[in-house]
């Protein structure tokens, strides 16, 4: 870094499990970046993130934090019900932002999102590390040579056999999460298909969601701690069918606990298109084609040189700041991303197509 250079400061908003990912993943930048500043609602998650991490500030609310002149972003990671809140205020309070899927707990709110970004001339970003590991990167760069020519269709989805997270907690209350697994991690899903499919414009959406497992207190996983004086009242599997402006469909499902084979679970995105195909299946990945009427697979791998893939989103969001240009998950993809999961629940609700209505 060079001497007329200094670190990017970030403060931290929710001193929890993601929180501390974050921090971990500050720390390997090099001295590009360093958290300055921790809060949280429980006070004692912020200390001991901050003595683990060598934070000099605690403070006892997000408002103090964003008044911090030392502070230049904040990275927000709290429950889904307060993140267009505080991306607002912090946006308003003229600071850079990494906020944390979902972008908002539904669209209404992720367009109030949008509308401050662009009124307070700073920058937005949706951590959807995915993006960034190194195979997608590989099938990324295929597709923008135009290797697969056109996508007109795609499949991905997450499913987990027994992985409801904190059961009990603000992840199965729906006021506080906005859903289950459909908000949770199929929004890395489809916002990974979006993105390697050309970010096309969703128009039309089909969806259905169940709750088979989490109302009988089956399915749970590891993550986070139940309480079992909490509720359950959001879904444990959503599947969809998704139709684009330029005539290309993508269909997504996405489940916290099924009775599916376990070579299945795990996160997964599959190409078609017009020359060759590309399929995604957690770290692993393979191109397809056909030559001389034969079809033919390449593996794909990281090579070894290959940053985690954390490290170099957040490298790529350092860039950005510097250069004062929109990073590739902004506030818009967001909004795309909540519009179509709005699309998803209500589609189940009423048994109908949903139109979608764009108004940002």
């Amino acid at each position: 870094m060079a001497a007329s250079e200094r670190a990017l400061r970030f403060g931290i908003i929710g001193a929890g499990n993601i929180g501390r990912v974050h921090a971990q993943t500050i720390a390997q930048l090099g001295g590009a970046a360093e958290v300055v500043a921790v809060t949280d609602a429980y006070l004692a998650l912020a200390e001991q993130l901050a003595a683990d991490f060598q934070v000099r500030k605690v403070y006892a609310s997000a408002a103090e934090l964003l008044a911090d002149p030392d502070v230049d972003a904040v990275i927000i990671c709290v429950p889904n019900k307060y993140h267009a809140q505080l991306a607002v205020e912090a946006l308003q309070a003229g600071k850079h932002v990494v906020l944390e899927k979902p972008m908002a707990i539904n669209a209404t709110e992720a367009k109030k999102v949008v509308e401050a970004q662009r009124a307070a001339d700073r920058l937005l970003m949706v951590p959807h590390q995915m993006r960034w590991e190194p195979v997608v990167e590989q099938v990324k760069e295929q597709v923008a040579k135009g290797a697969l020519g056109r996508i007109y269709h795609a499949k991905t989805g997450w499913m987990r056999r027994k992985g409801i997270p904190g059961w009990g907690t603000w992840f199965t209350q729906k006021a506080e999460s906005g859903g289950g697994p459909l908000i949770d991690i199929g929004v890395h899903m489809l916002d990974l298909a979006l993105y390697l499919m050309g970010n096309p414009r969703p128009v039309a959406v089909t969806g259905a969601t169940f709750a088979e497992f989490g109302p009988h207190r089956r399915g749970i996983g590891s993550w986070g701690r139940p309480n079992w004086e909490g509720t359950y009242d959001v879904e444990d599997l959503a599947s969809a069918f998704i139709r684009m402006e330029d005539g290309s469909t993508l269909t997504l499902e996405v489940s916290w606990a099924a009775h599916t084979d376990l070579e299945q679970n795990g996160p997964f995105v599959h190409l078609l298109g017009s020359l060759g195909g590309a399929s995604i299946h957690g770290a692993r990945g393979k191109l397809l084609t056909e030559q001389f009427d034969r079809t033919v697979d390449l593996e794909l791998s990281p090579g070894p040189d290959a940053p985690p893939e954390r490290v170099a989103m957040f490298r790529h969001f350092l860039a950005c700041v510097a250069a004062g240009r929109e990073p590739v998950s902004n506030a818009l993809t967001g909004y795309t991303n909540n519009l179509i999961l709005d699309a998803i629940y209500e589609s189940s609700r009423t048994g109908r197509e949903v139109v979608l209505h764009w108004d940002v």
